[in-house]
């Protein structure tokens, strides 16, 4: 015990004599009595233009198909008309919901309009443990009540459902979905003042389109074969009218690097389809028409960059067999782009040159104009060349615009004319045979011509504030048709105004249109002999949306459309319906 104590003393000692020691201090040395001290300045501030950081916009400079700016593709619809109150798939999912804390995986909107308009759409969707996901989507519109002034039935309905399941596997991911769709409308565009009440009152106007499709999907990963899609389709209508579409397309990746190690992989999209169906008879007798045509494509393309220059170089070659009329195509069209910047971060110039050959279908052309009779000559449209020069670029961080100039020439390109009316004015049929309910002037049928259309299209959009978004688009259309008078039902032009705001609570959506005016025929008497044409006038159609979120799950909406109350025509004779306002509740939640 006490060697112990011996030993802690002399520890002690030892670190105490330690702690004492100091440097010896050198002669003349100063040492140091400066304590340290907080200073603190203030002065006022008086920032410059000069001190603020400019926030540059640089976009990528890639292929026009890759640019941030999407590629304006304009139909002659290509702006919906809201005021037929048809609207488009995803309405209520398009809704801006603005700033959500959570993301639900499902939701159920309802609504309701004058016109007698139900609206209903669901969406649902869910994921399993095992990669694996399914969902659900319906939606159900509709105008029930007869537009003003018509004397036929003018009420349709939109019902279309999808279903998909989704699995992830090792090396592949598969997906099956089957959609559906169930349209009603009716031919109710008859020429009043040439029909008795008598013939009026015993015209059957109605008609119903049936659609279903069965897509399977694979996509691979890390294979020479990215993508893979197989697809079958059928159409029918209320008139024994039936369509078969088949689609089986194939996408590669090939490297080709064996030619030269700098060389990036060559991307080569194949594709069969089969196009089959039957009308029981034509407008102007009773033949039955049979349709079947096959075709097959390959299309290679390679993109690489050069310095400031983004290139893509290919072909599309097509070879199609028309079995029903013995007629066969093979066909080769360039597929090439060039996109260069001019003024770095603000101005890039691209070209190119495309063709392709486009199979109209009774599904498409229906989707189009409903208005139709089932008594159509389908066949494909050839697209020789369509070139392109164009401009795109930002001004600034806010505002971004496109430019771009087109010429396209197609061969039997598809045009809506309108059809004659077999009946005299007072009677339904001849020969004790009833006239059906599109052969009194009321439908119309497609009539194919050689069009040479020359393109003019600007773009603007214009970011004010992270609230506020302005958009406008302008296109100008000159056709040149080769048989027919004129490039029927085609505006010359078109424009449109966008603006969108939005709050973490409110959001408001304002859709301008403007269609200019089209041509259709006129007929001389009771026969297909047209003896002229005549002008449907152009319109402007003002469209309003907006809601109210009041919670994570619940938000109101209200849409207005055709807010001018223009009586205008979609097409001869179809005038749609005035102002229209539909509101609802929609309900977000997760099982």
């Amino acid at each position: 015990m006490k060697k112990c104590l011996f030993i802690f003393v002399l520890v002690l000692g030892v670190f105490s004599s330690y702690a004492q020691s100091k440097k010896p201090v050198k002669k003349n040395s100063k040492i140091d009595t400066v304590k340290t001290e907080v200073v603190e300045v203030v002065t006022k501030y008086n920032p410059k233009i000069a001190d603020a950081n400019k926030i540059k916009q640089n976009p990528t400079i890639e292929l026009s198909s890759k640019s941030k700016k999407k590629k304006l593709s304009y139909t002659i619809f290509s702006a919906p008309v809201a005021s037929t109150f048809i609207p488009k798939s995803g309405v209520a999912k398009s809704i801006d919901v603005g700033v959500k804390e959570r993301i639900y995986n499902n939701f159920l909107a309802l609504g309701y309009g004058n016109f007698n308009s139900p609206y209903v759409e669901t969406y649902l969707h869910n994921y399993t443990r095992f990669q694996s996901e399914f969902g659900l989507s319906a939606k159900y519109t509709g105008s029930l009540d007869n537009i003003q002034n018509t004397k036929l039935n003018s009420d349709f309905s939109n019902l279309n459902a999808s279903i998909f399941y989704k699995k992830e596997e090792r090396y592949f991911d598969w997906t099956i979905t089957l959609n559906g769709e169930r349209n009603t409308y009716n031919w109710y565009g008859i020429d009043e003042t040439a029909l008795t009440e008598t013939a009026t009152n015993n015209i059957d106007e109605s008609q119903t389109y049936n659609y279903f499709n069965l897509v399977g999907d694979l996509d691979f990963i890390d294979a020479y074969i990215t993508s893979s899609q197989l697809s079958l389709a059928y159409f029918a209508d209320d008139y024994s009218s039936s369509e078969y579409l088949f689609n089986f397309n194939t996408n590669f990746d090939l490297p080709i690097d064996f030619l030269n190690p700098s060389l990036k992989n060559l991307q080569v999209k194949t594709g069969l389809e089969y196009l089959g169906g039957t009308f029981t008879s034509e407008f102007t007798n009773s033949n039955t028409i049979d349709y079947s045509l096959f075709t097959a494509k390959i299309n290679p393309e390679y993109k690489a960059t050069f310095g400031d220059f983004a290139l893509k170089l290919g072909f599309k070659f097509f070879a199609a067999f028309d079995t029903e009329n013995e007629v066969n195509h093979f066909l080769v069209y360039p597929d090439i782009q060039i996109q260069k910047p001019i003024i770095k971060d603000n101005l890039t110039i691209y070209a190119g040159v495309f063709g392709n050959l486009n199979t109209n279908t009774y599904k498409e052309l229906s989707d189009q104009n409903p208005f139709i009779s089932p008594t159509q000559f389908i066949t494909q449209t050839n697209e020789k060349y369509n070139a392109f020069l164009g401009l795109n670029g930002v001004i600034n961080k806010s505002i971004s615009y496109n430019l771009s100039a087109t010429v396209k020439e197609e061969e039997d390109k598809a045009l809506f004319i309108k059809n004659y009316s077999k009946s005299n004015g007072a009677n339904n049929g001849n020969n004790g045979v009833l006239f059906k309910g599109y052969e009194y002037g009321n439908s119309f049928s497609v009539v194919y011509d050689d069009v040479r259309t020359i393109s003019l299209a600007t773009e603007l959009e214009y970011d004010v504030n992270k609230q506020l978004t302005l958009s406008s688009s302008f296109q100008f259309d000159n056709f040149e048709s080769t048989t027919e008078a004129e490039a029927w039902n085609l505006p010359n032009l078109q424009a449109s105004f966008n603006a969108k705001y939005k709050t973490n609570k409110w959001y408001t959506h304002a859709n301008i249109f403007f269609v200019g005016e089209r041509k259709d025929v006129l007929y001389s008497g009771s026969s297909f002999n047209i003896s002229g044409s005549q002008t449907l006038d152009s319109f402007v159609d003002v469209n309003l949306n907006g809601g109210y979120h009041f919670s994570d799950k619940f938000s109101a909406f209200v849409k207005l459309n055709n807010v001018l109350n223009n009586n205008y025509q979609r097409f001869t004779n179809f005038n749609v319906q005035g102002f229209q306002v539909l509101g609802g509740l929609t309900y977000k939640f997760d099982f």
